[in-house]
């Protein structure tokens, strides 16, 4: 890997649970947490991006956050995570619970960072919209302005090809408003299916698809040379 590349790895909809039997992952409801930190690891990956649904409910027991907690200060790399519709910031999320919003390498916007954080030592700015609630909501509005080398966007919720009738009422996304963010990557969750969406234009646009289903997570490459490069890598059960 050469010292001009920054690689990320990109995943969402974990759906963290203490219930084996709403969970996708069996008795282990972290498992698509572990795997995902896994294949970061394996990938050297520089970031973590989780976009959304994390865990399946704030309902989530103080044991189950626990385990959460060991696996996330274990990652050995900044971690970016973008609450959503089903792990919002209210009152009683699980981002204020169990020390998650206290480890120095986790970064949870909305919690810890009000839109955007910076990484100095690559030039680097992720920012979204954080889900704050269970109500409709534009995950792409007002679009932040380019203030870093290179700028990352996260976005929950859903993609409508334009013209087409929305099937889903809640937390749209166009393709205007994909190609208004200028992202070098826009790193997408909500779908449980893997997908690259809009134009493709300008801004490489992707959902990473859920671990149980996917099977896969996004490892992103951006180039020295301005470049970026997306593939979907295996990951480990």
């Amino acid at each position: 890997m050469s010292h001009d590349e920054i690689v990320l790895v990109h995943s969402s909809d974990l759906h963290v649970d203490a219930d084996p039997h709403q969970g996708p992952y069996g008795d282990d409801g972290t498992t698509g947490l572990r795997v995902v930190l896994d294949a970061a690891k394996a990938h050297n990956a520089h970031y973590v991006l989780l976009v959304g649904d994390i865990f399946d409910n704030n309902r989530q027991p103080p044991e189950i956050i626990d385990q959460c907690v060991s696996l996330l200060s274990a990652a050995g790399r900044p971690v970016i995570v973008l609450p959503g519709n089903h792990d919002p910031i209210t009152t009683d999320s699980v981002w204020f619970r169990g020390g998650i919003n206290e480890l120095p390498n986790v970064h949870i916007i909305g919690v810890t960072h009000d839109l955007a954080v910076h990484f100095p030592d690559h030039d680097l700015e992720v920012w979204g919209h954080a889900h704050v609630d269970y109500a409709n909501m534009v995950p792409l509005r007002d679009p932040r302005p380019r203030n870093a080398r290179w700028h990352i966007t996260l976005a929950h919720g859903h993609y409508e090809d334009d013209g087409v009738v929305p099937l889903r009422p809640s937390w749209l996304i166009s393709n205007a408003e994909i190609e208004a963010t200028r992202a070098d990557y826009l790193a997408l969750g909500h779908w449980n299916r893997a997908a690259q969406v809009g134009t493709g234009t300008t801004v490489p646009a992707y959902y990473s698809g859920s671990p149980d289903l996917a099977k896969t997570v996004n490892v992103v490459r951006l180039r020295g040379n301005g470049t970026v490069e997306v593939a979907r890598e295996p990951i480990d059960w």
